[in-house]
């Protein structure tokens, strides 16, 4: 396994995390709590340090198996965890539920009570709209938690360049956590060569294209009730995705896997400091974390890459 730094916060991670979203159970099809456990433990035996997950991930049912998992070894782990969408997820047209700092104290209180430490090393917000309320609610208590020694590092989990710059103002944050792949390489357009310049450590989630870029999906696959995946059969997007992983899925021959190309296509990106893909099984979690071993992407590679997603950034320029 590879380290980088997470920014200019001093904190080293490991450049494949594990993204603890699916074994929440609510989301992704069905888990095991049994094999969710085994494979945070085995990406820690592969040398995976930074674990990424949220208070409304399961209602707290991930939180709780992270805690399980990494019991006598939270120092070997970077932890990290996400509030502001716990409340909105069910009823997104409610009024703000995060509008005072003491609102967000209390959750981030609520997931290390879950997480069973004293501190985290990232907390993010965790929001995907624009709530002036709310945005200053989080910056406000970000600087009580960093204060009050309950977080190492705080920042945003957002896809939005106006969101990321507005909460990145005067420093407030530390780090951004975005969707990125080859499938969806929006991010270069803003996001990225903005955390880069400013020197925010970047956390990728979605590496893996929500599994499409292992390539085990077909226009015959279908998705059980409560998956977020169960449109896609019925999304003609899915059956253009799949032959964009039809024509890549050359390039990984010999070279390790479908999805280790993709993690390791997004670990290429200078700004990127880890990817996050998610895992339920240990075997899961064994592919995930060699994608380290997996040798920079030769000049071809990209061409090739390239050709089949281009980049919409050709050209661009971020401030």
């Amino acid at each position: 396994m590879e380290y980088r730094d997470l920014g200019t916060t001093g904190i080293q991670v490991s450049e494949v995390g594990f993204g603890a979203w699916a074994i929440g159970g609510d989301a992704w099809g069905e888990v095991d709590d049994r094999n969710s456990v085994a494979a945070i433990r085995q990406a820690l035996e592969l040398g995976v340090t930074f674990i990424d997950t949220a208070d409304v991930y399961g209602d707290g049912r991930s939180e709780q198996l992270v805690a399980e998992a990494i019991h006598g070894r939270r120092q070997e782990v970077v932890l990290s965890t996400k509030g502001g969408l716990m409340g909105h997820h069910r009823d997104p047209a409610r009024d703000p539920v995060y509008h005072r700092p003491e609102k967000v104290l209390d959750a981030l209180d609520a997931s290390l009570r879950r997480l069973r430490t004293d501190h985290l090393d990232v907390y993010w917000c965790h929001i995907w709209w624009d709530k002036p309320e709310e945005t200053e609610a989080f910056l406000v208590a970000f600087d009580r938690m960093k204060r009050d020694g309950k977080v190492r590092a705080v920042g945003v989990s957002t896809d939005d360049i106006a969101h990321l710059k507005h909460y990145g103002r005067e420093g407030g944050i530390d780090a951004v956590q975005v969707d990125y792949s080859i499938l969806n390489r929006a991010p270069e357009v803003d996001v990225l060569p903005y955390a880069g310049s400013h020197g925010l450590g970047v956390v990728v989630r979605g590496p893996l294209g929500k599994g499409l870029l292992t390539g085990k999906f077909s226009a015959q696959s279908t998705f059980t009730a409560g998956d977020i995946r169960a449109s896609w059969p019925d999304d003609p997007a899915f059956r253009y995705n799949l032959e964009k992983v039809d024509a890549l899925r050359a390039l990984a021959e010999g070279d390790g896997t479908l999805g280790q190309l993709a993690v390791r296509f997004v670990l290429a990106n200078p700004a990127v400091s880890v990817a996050i893909p998610g895992a339920k099984t240990p075997a899961q979690a064994v592919e995930n974390a060699l994608a380290s071993r997996r040798p920079l992407l030769s000049d071809k590679v990209r061409s090739r890459i390239d050709a089949v997603a281009p980049s919409p950034a050709a050209g661009s320029e971020v401030h």
